[in-house]
């Protein structure tokens, strides 16, 4: 059902299978099936989370599974009621994303940019695209040649849960697309095609994988003189997103772009904004004028 009605990603799934298996062991102890689980057993298993020092996200996705499983036993009719429903979702604490400088993305991008190599190209694209769009590592790698057909001035992202969204790109990251797509088949083997944009015959599903991309990113970043510690594909989303709101580009606006399905997910990057919202609120608001 998560991967067909919902869209799921397969890490989705994996994760929310070792959820349910981690919560089959301790419901087996106490002798409790999936037809007589209780809303007290349910929250005294979550609060071994918290007692073991374990982040709010963490219990947050373990409610988040349970209630995915307990919903579809209602919805199948194979158990009457929902015990997850009188279980309160710890808030989650969101702590500020890494960040690169504006200054230092394009050090990197001018680095990369004088490698004129197959490889090099490769990792010019990956980065034009992960700082021009804010996409996920997950979206990127999965690309497929037709989101870029049509004159290469948007791309056509399926995001989480299947939705799909436009983003547009620049005329750089357009440029470095050209010359990528003029050295790809030089990463495939002679007689065979692939459908992906950035294509992997190491790989056993067709395209570079989650970690070539990071490894890629970390190299190109300590050539550039830069802590690769301080890089990967999600440090370049939050750079996308921190540098747009920085120059007065609006919150839903990102949010979109991001893909992001509730807004108060895209609130985290609104610390960049709080500079200038106190110089908005000193220089218009008429009680500024005021002098103590």
């Amino acid at each position: 059902m998560m991967l067909v009605e919902r869209g799921a990603s397969e890490n989705t799934i994996e994760a929310y299978s070792r959820d349910l298996k981690r919560f089959a062991v301790k419901a087996n102890r106490a002798e409790f099936g999936p037809l007589d689980v209780t809303t007290n057993f349910i929250r005294e298993y979550l609060a071994h989370f918290s007692n073991e020092g374990f982040s709010s996200s963490t219990q947050a996705r373990h409610i988040s599974t349970l209630r995915q499983f307990f919903g579809f036993l209602v919805e199948e009719k194979i158990r009457s009621d929902d015990p997850t429903i009188l279980v309160d979702t710890p808030k989650r604490n969101y702590h500020l994303p890494k960040l690169l400088t504006e200054a230092e993305v394009r050090m990197i991008i001018g680095y990369c940019s004088g490698d004129q190599t197959p490889k090099g190209l490769r990792t010019s694209v990956i980065i034009e695209i992960l700082y021009a769009s804010g996409l996920r590592v997950s979206e990127l790698v999965s690309l497929t040649l037709d989101v870029i057909s049509r004159g290469e001035e948007y791309i056509r992202v399926r995001g989480k849960g299947g939705v799909e969204r436009i983003v547009p790109i620049n005329g750089s990251t357009r440029d470095a697309l050209k010359k990528w797509l003029l050295v790809r088949k030089k990463f495939i083997p002679n007689g065979e095609s692939s459908k992906f944009l950035f294509p992997s015959v190491k790989s056993r599903v067709g395209h570079l994988s989650r970690e070539s991309v990071s490894f890629i990113l970390k190299k190109a970043a300590l050539a550039s003189g830069i802590d690769p510690a301080r890089v990967s594909p999600h440090v370049f989303r939050h750079a996308f997103a921190s540098h747009l709101l920085a120059n007065d580009a609006d919150l839903r606006v990102v949010q979109q772009m991001l893909g992001h399905a509730d807004i108060s997910t895209t609130q985290i990057y609104t610390h960049v904004l709080e500079n200038r919202l106190r110089s908005v609120v000193v220089n218009y608001h008429p009680l500024a004028e005021q002098k103590d």
